[in-house]
């Protein structure tokens, strides 16, 4: 099992993406971090921190539960801290949490404006920050920004101008990051679904039929296995989108992943 003995550091581990990606390594006996704000059961939102960690060690995994927000960039050095000491190491870091508000300029108060940056671009900046001392002692490091590829069409931003900048800024420390940390063997790359994925920000911040027409998240889970699988010195750079990844893997039935079979896809934003 490729990743048995790995450690994975993952932001907004608690639900969504973040906890798919953690489910799939877990079956290889990885070690999980699951970092997140939630450790409370939520009335609408399925998921905490912990009941992550125990549906990992169910999988073969291992799980070490951190409460961090990713706002707080002293809790992030310490998280990371802890999860180096407690596993021996970090050899993958995702920058996975994230905040959205599909809102024109008008509609954009400060502080979701704020919450945004703070979440998205700064967020994955600081995380990345206090992981890079771990994955240089790494053989094979990586960090995934689930971010999208930097399309600078006037269309992606005229409708909800603070949340595409908020994005592309994680798409942009993918950019630079890439070369920045290139001499030490640290991948650093984006991975963006080609559809829209049930998760609970697609519930909640588009139609009902958007949610319908939309895949699992264990696609993206899918095609990030793959990606940490590559060697990482090869492989860096990258805007990835999840079919693409796992069609370069052999894969060409997707049906599997979609939440209504049949229904015809709703493709996700920033793709053409």
């Amino acid at each position: 099992m490729p990743l048995e003995g790995k450690t994975i550091f993952i932001t907004g581990a608690s639900r969504g993406i973040g906890r798919a990606i953690a489910l799939r390594c877990a079956r290889d006996g990885a070690k999980i971090v699951v970092s997140g704000k939630t450790v409370t059961p939520h009335l609408k939102l399925l998921g905490t921190i912990y009941s992550v960690a125990e549906e990992i060690e169910e999988a073969g995994g291992h799980a070490l539960p951190i409460q961090l927000d990713v706002r707080d960039e002293s809790a992030i050095a310490a998280a990371a801290a802890t999860a180096a000491e407690h596993f021996g190491g970090i050899d993958i870091l995702v920058n996975n949490a994230g905040a959205i508000s599909l809102a024109d300029t008008p509609n954009t108060p400060a502080k979701r404006f704020d919450l945004m940056f703070s979440i998205n671009v700064r967020g994955a900046f600081f995380s990345s920050q206090a992981c890079i001392p771990y994955l240089k002692r790494a053989t094979n490091a990586h960090i995934l920004n689930i971010a999208p590829p930097l399309n600078l069409q006037s269309k992606w931003f005229k409708d909800h101008l603070a949340y595409t900048i908020s994005k592309y800024g994680m798409s942009l420390c993918t950019l630079g990051m890439s070369a920045e940390l290139a001499g030490y063997g640290i991948a650093v790359n984006s991975l963006w679904p080609r559809t829209a994925i049930a998760t609970a920000a697609v519930e909640v911040h588009f139609p009902v039929d958007v949610f319908k027409r939309s895949r699992k998240p264990q696609i993206v889970a899918d095609a990030a296995y793959v990606i940490f699988n590559k060697d990482s010195r090869e492989t860096t750079g990258n805007y990835f989108i999840d079919e693409d990844v796992l069609r370069s893997a052999g894969m060409t039935d997707f049906s599997a992943y979609a939440v209504m079979p049949g229904a015809t896809l709703a493709t996700d934003l920033f793709l053409d």
